[in-house]
């Protein structure tokens, strides 16, 4: 999700609350052992979406396994929605709800193994009050006056608009498949590809397939007045993908820009984490009234097509941070909210990369230097495990996230950092199917720097410390230099009168010479404090 960086209105202006008051859910946290019994295979969406009453009816079909045979099986659902009938096995069962849950319960336990569950449903789902970090849907109008529907669900789970088990640490590994109806004359927006749509009468549904594991926030869909303007893509590794703008037909003329940029875009993000992540199905952007999303293989652009300029190249922080969660996020996924700065942090630190791409180091500097203006340090960044979204959802997961890279690009070096950074983003090991966490990155670039990272890890992350460093004058040209606060022995650059030189920083007093203060870490590796005595 795009970082916030100022207290954003809310967008209530010309929606229809339905009189609801604005409500938030939580998404993760502790993993109910009845979900932990039970691992997603596939979904299948069949929804019809009726625009003017603001609701939605259809079904969802869930194929899972459960390890142990179990006497309930366990569902999120929020409340507000009325289910109507479900199946198990093709076969009618008994439910209950409370609590945003649908239990399915059965006294003969259901067996361990596959089955097949059917929830057929229907309701207003709640409308998005902040999209997109207070989710549901946003129901609008383009300039024609043509519908615009968007859902976001990423910090409030997609259990705001269909059954499921909304937990990060499982994702369909079969995949989802998605039917929608909407009215003759709009077109529906989704991830993987499209199927093929087939009209009756004023409706037509569209069916959208991923046969590719998802998170359940990119499960979702948009509808407007959209012209697809299309180009081909060449990765690098040589396959073709197709470049898909979904564009409001009243902004077509503008929708060249946007590919150019993000054709651009995906060779920097190529060079450094290897090939984009989703080559048999598209690289998709659906122009959406709010703020961009990282929904997998149709990322969603909110910017007025305003672009900053550098060094002659447009340039939009929206299109490239939501753009870089095809990697860090959609590919490399954590296992739990708990360990959220992998996705934000990396992707953020990901824009660093872009302008020392465009601008060189300087100009990675000044973004990085930038970020330390948004930190804020209050909590640490991972905060233990089974951590809900709300509760770890705060600015440093991407600003201090961002800087911890840089930091550790500093510490191990280009020559190892650059490659492990890109193993993380290529290896089966830790991507596509399988989850990650905090402990598993450290392990990553510990192994590859053949140095013990955990302290530097465990302080910058697991705790509101900073380095703190003392310069006392102790003679006319004379210093002394000592960290106070240090994780580790780190290496950090002196500028003195002499220059610029590295030293290991240790616990130990270091004295050094210099007709003038000397500068501790002038490119600000480090988030640290300075005191001088």
């Amino acid at each position: 999700m795009r970082r916030l960086l100022v207290c954003y209105i809310l967008l209530l202006s010309g929606l229809n609350l339905h009189a609801q008051s604005v409500q938030r859910w939580n998404s993760g946290g502790p993993l109910n052992p009845l979900q932990a019994n039970m691992d997603i295979r596939h979904y299948t969406l069949s929804l019809t979406v009726d625009i003017a009453g603001q609701r939605i009816k259809g079904f969802v079909e869930t194929n899972l396994l459960l390890s142990l045979p179990a006497d309930t099986i366990l569902f999120d659902l929020i409340d507000r929605f009325d289910v109507k009938k479900i199946y198990v096995d093709k076969k009618a069962v008994g439910f209950s709800r409370k609590d945003d849950k649908i239990f399915i319960v059965q006294p003969a336990a259901f067996k361990a193994g596959a089955h097949l569950v059917r929830i057929e449903y229907e309701g207003l789902p709640p409308v998005a009050a902040r999209p997109p970090w207070n989710g549901g849907f946003t129901w609008t109008k383009d300039k024609n006056g043509k519908p615009w529907v968007v859902i976001n669900c990423q910090s409030d789970g997609a259990k705001v608009y269909f059954p499921c088990k909304d937990h990060p640490s499982d994702e369909p590994n079969e995949g989802v498949d998605l039917y929608v109806t909407v009215p003759k004359g709009l077109t529906v927006a989704a991830f993987g590809l499209l199927q093929g749509t087939r009209t009756k009468g004023d409706q037509t549904t569209f069916h959208w397939k991923t046969q590719y594991t998802i998170s359940n926030y990119c499960v979702l869909f948009n509808i407007a007045d959209y012209q697809v303007v299309s180009r081909p893509y060449q990765t690098i590794l040589g396959h073709t993908v197709p470049m898909d703008f979904y564009v409001l037909r009243q902004d077509v003329a503008k929708a060249g820009s946007v590919l150019d940029i993000r054709e651009r875009d995906t060779r920097i993000l190529e060079k450094y984490f290897g090939e984009y992540p989703w080559v048999k199905e598209k690289i998709g952007i659906a122009q959406v009234p709010n703020p961009g999303m990282e929904h997998q293989t149709m990322i969603t652009y909110g910017d007025p097509f305003n672009y900053k300029r550098f060094h002659g190249s447009n340039y939009s922080d929206n299109l490239f941070h939501e753009f870089a969660h095809e990697w860090w996020a959609n590919k490399v996924t954590n296992k739990d909210w708990a360990h959220m700065w992998i996705q934000e942090g990396i992707t953020t630190y990901s824009e660093a990369l872009c302008f020392r791409e465009l601008t060189g180091e300087k100009g990675y500097d000044s973004l990085l230097m930038h970020f330390r203006k948004y930190v804020e340090n209050k909590k640490p960044i991972v905060q233990g495990e089974a951590v809900n979204s709300q509760d770890t959802y705060t600015r440093d997961i991407y600003f201090k996230g961002a800087l911890f890279m840089a930091t550790l690009r500093y510490v191990v070096g280009d020559e190892v950092f650059f490659p492990t950074l890109k193993k993380l983003a290529t290896d089966p090991a830790y991507t596509y199917d399988q989850f990650v966490t905090t402990d598993d990155v450290e392990k990553l670039f510990s192994g590859a720097s053949k140095k013990d990272l955990k302290p530097l890890f465990d302080f910058y992350l697991r705790t509101t410390n900073v380095i703190e460093i003392s310069i006392k004058q102790t003679g006319l040209t004379s210093w002394l230099v000592q960290a106070t606060r240090l994780p580790m022995p780190l290496p950090f650059e002196i500028q003195t009168s002499q220059g610029t030189q590295q030293i290991q920083l240790t616990s130990e007093p270091l004295r050094i010479e210099s007709l003038t203060l000397p500068v501790i870490d002038p490119r600000a590796r480090y988030l640290k404090r300075v005191i001088e005595e």
